[in-house]
This record gives C-alpha cells, structure tokens and sequence, in this order.
C-alpha cells in the first residue's frame, strides 16, 4: 500500500485580514470556518521520534479529535512527508492511550485555523493565526503550489518548509525567551 505523500509551503503574512482579502480576490472561499486548534506533539523519554524526524501528534479542533504520523522530510523545495491520520472520539482517552505506550507530550502548540478551497482544484489553503505570526499554508500537488504561490504574490524566497516547533524555536531565541509551548496567554 503506498503511503499518503503530504505536500505544503507555509507563507509568513503581515495580518490575518490582509490575507483573508487575497485569498478572496484570487477566488478562493472558505471550506471551513476558523476553528481553535490544540496541537500536542508526543514523543518518548528520549526524544526518539523527533531525533529521527518523525512526528506523532494528537489535534483537538472543533469537537475532532485527530492522530497523525508523520515521516521524515523528503528532499525538496516543498515540505513532503508521509502522513497517516485517523479520527478519535476523545482527547484524554487519545493521549492516555498514548501515554501508556510511552508517549507524552513534548510539544503544544495552539491557532485559529480558516480552510479556504477554489472549485475544481485539488489543493487548499490554509490561514493559521498563531502565538508567533500569521502564516498561510498552500498544500498540494507541488505544481499547484507554485502556480498558487504566484498568483498570490509569492515567489519561492517567501516560502517556509519548517515546522511549528521549529519555528517557535527560531522566533523565542531571537526574543530572547524560555520555550514553553507555542501557545496564546490564557485570560482569567
């Protein structure tokens, strides 16, 4: 069985507004409304997974709950990685499940994400407001990506292949900061 190849670029924009009215003016229309995501990346005691460029992940979006695996990065210009996911019902029974094979949470990272779609076509965009910047995600088939990105204005300098975590990494040692979980301050 050949294994599911995801294919993306993230895109740093300047505000979530901005690029909401780009996508709008180069036709795209909401596929699903903005929706707060928890992201909590597993791995064991010894950090094993991520040392070899693999990623285990649990999401809590909306009421969906979601696991995926991710391989390591092929080569590229584009971020390609096998990915495996699969539906569950409940998030602490997911990460006990989880727990009791030894994975734990390492990672937690939070956004608003927005699903754009254009008719017809078989690759999406994605608008994730988060802790650290706003970032749009175009996935698909890397031809799509290219054209996609152009049409919006961005040419491949403007592309990010990096994950998250590292990103999060990437922006607390320039801010100076202690990582803790790329997550937004909780109000009381």
């Amino acid at each position: 069985m050949k294994a599911p190849i995801e294919t993306e670029i993230k895109i740093p924009v300047e505000s979530a507004a901005g690029a909401r009215a780009l996508l709008r003016r180069c036709g795209f229309k909401v596929r699903a409304r903005r929706v707060f995501e928890q992201n909590i990346v597993l791995d064991d005691s010894g950090g094993s997974l991520r040392a070899r460029g693999l990623l285990l992940r649990v999401r809590a979006a909306g009421g969906a709950v979601t696991c995926t695996y991710k391989g390591p990065s092929l080569a590229g210009r584009h971020k390609r990685r096998v990915e495996q996911e699969f539906g569950a019902t409940d998030l602490k029974a997911c990460l006990a499940l989880f727990e009791g094979i030894g994975f734990r949470e390492s990672f937690r990272y939070e956004k608003y994400r927005t699903e754009y779609e254009r008719a017809g076509e078989g690759g999406h965009a994605t608008l994730d407001e988060t802790p650290i910047g706003v970032f749009m995600e175009l996935e698909g088939a890397a031809g799509w990506i290219d054209r996609t990105a152009a049409e919006l204005g961005f040419g491949p300098e403007a592309w990010v292949t990096s994950s998250y975590a590292s990103l999060y990494l990437a922006w607390c040692a320039k801010k100076r900061r202690m990582p803790t979980g790329m997550t937004f301050p909780k109000t009381t």
